[in-house]
């Protein structure tokens, strides 16, 4: 497979995908969760709202290097054929008071619904900033880029 081929098929998950799996690091132990997420428009850095009180904000302000799993699996033997699933690695940071109407708008573009949530004052708007991307297909084909 082609770079090309491979940023096609993760733009297609970006888009077509409304969830990822989340991995952070604290306490010595690794811990996921699931995050509703948005691509910025320029696909460089991907947004998720957390609030402040959860494990996942505490182990992201303590270690922000993070991976974000977005797959499309359907729980079909086809998977096995079909799948795509792109693990992107990173580093998470707050949005900056001066950005955060922009991304919020964004992120909201994808996740209307979740308004009330990204607007509660306990809420924050979190960018992961894409260091690599590791795409794989039939469950073998793998391709990594920066």
């Amino acid at each position: 497979m082609e770079l090309r081929q491979a940023q096609e098929i993760v733009h297609t998950l970006f888009t077509s995908q409304a969830f990822g799996v989340l991995a952070t690091q604290g306490d010595m132990q690794p811990y996921t969760t699931l995050v509703a997420f948005a691509p910025t428009e320029d696909q460089q850095h991907i947004l998720f709202v957390t609030e402040r009180s959860t494990t996942k904000y505490t182990h992201i302000t303590q270690n922000p290097q993070v991976a974000l799993l977005i797959d499309n699996r359907s729980n079909h033997p086809r998977d096995f054929s079909q799948a795509a699933v792109a693990t992107l690695l990173g580093k998470v940071t707050e949005v900056p008071e001066e950005q955060h109407t922009e991304y919020l708008n964004q992120y909201l573009a994808k996740h209307p619904h979740l308004t009330d949530f990204v607007r509660a004052p306990s809420s924050a708007l979190l960018m992961l900033q894409v260091h690599k991307i590791i795409l794989v297909t039939r469950f073998q084909h793998v391709i990594e880029w920066e």
